[in-house]
């Protein structure tokens, strides 16, 4: 009898802080309005100090001195927008790199237009990387520097380091693919050739588009992105800490942009579907990117 009397008392209160979040749930309604409206993101300061075309370089700014002489450029993805990196003062990989000693440069790779449709890989790592190299080792008076790759933006480091070794000091790539083969994940799949027909999609849009992009990256994990996202929204509205964090991550995840046309197809078919830089077999510019010329110190986060 106790024991029941127990439970029951349980699940009285359980019932009774259920009816109570309800309540702070609908009396908190004005605050969600409020949060969705002010996002603060990207609020670490910072100066663009080189502009080409689309792309800004920003250097975020330091009180003290650097305690490391060579700076950090970390270079994001062509895919979404690098304020991720810089979300919130609280989840920011910039602001941990600065507490951390670093001199620290972004680029931000801006939105390609339909008369950027043309740009390849050669481009964007021989042209625009490797001016935006110089510019970073002009300002720090030092001959190499730290490179820090972002997901696709770490394919692309790797490719600029096994090209230009003598300029890097040392290499970091998060979530970087390198090696494409296999089929144990569903972006192998979906750009299979058999499937996927990545020249009749550049061609009829130029560019690749965001919302084609966008759609892909949310199918990928349905029940979190299409249910769990929207039940967890819904249990936590009278939270205002998630509330911040919920619309900070909606308004990145939403605020796609396109690729450009022929890099979209470079790296799909040469990649993606022929993955020629572990064969050794991919070349940009007219040049083969032999991995091996990679000896700086690397760290690989997955």
């Amino acid at each position: 009898m106790q024991a029941l009397l127990k439970m029951a008392f349980e699940m009285q209160q359980q019932a009774w802080q259920e009816g109570l979040n309800q309540w702070n749930r609908m009396l908190n309604t004005p605050s969600v309005a409020d949060h969705a409206l002010r996002q603060n993101v990207a609020g670490t300061p910072h100066d663009v100090v080189f502009e080409k075309d689309a792309l800004k370089l920003y250097h975020y700014r330091r009180d003290t001195p650097a305690a490391v002489r060579e700076p950090v450029l970390i270079c994001y993805a062509l895919v979404n927008r690098p304020y991720i990196l810089d979300l919130q003062p609280a989840r920011s990989v910039i602001r941990r790199l600065l507490e951390g000693g670093l001199d620290v440069y972004l680029i931000d790779w801006g939105v390609p237009t339909a008369a950027d449709r043309t740009l390849g890989l050669n481009d964007y790592i021989c042209g625009s990387m490797r001016k935006v190299a110089d510019v970073v080792r002009q300002r720090s008076g030092m001959p190499t520097f730290n490179l820090l790759g972002y997901c696709m933006g770490g394919t692309m480091s790797t490719i600029f380091t096994a090209l230009y070794p003598e300029l890097v000091n040392s290499l970091g790539l998060m979530a970087a693919p390198i090696d494409f083969s296999g089929d144990d994940a569903l972006l192998h799949v979906w750009t299979n050739e058999k499937y996927f027909d990545v020249d009749r999609l550049v061609d009829a849009y130029g560019n690749c588009p965001a919302t084609f992009l966008q759609a892909t990256f949310l199918a990928m994990k349905p029940v979190q992105n299409f249910i769990e996202k929207y039940t967890g929204f819904a249990e936590n509205m009278h939270d205002d800490r998630f509330l911040e964090n919920y619309f900070a991550m909606e308004k990145w995840t939403n605020d796609n942009i396109p690729v450009a046309g022929e890099t979209f197809r470079e790296f799909v078919k040469c990649l993606y579907q022929q993955n020629q830089l572990v064969k050794g077999q991919f070349k940009i510019g007219g040049n083969l990117v032999d991995l091996k010329q990679i000896t700086c110190p690397l760290l690989l986060m997955a």
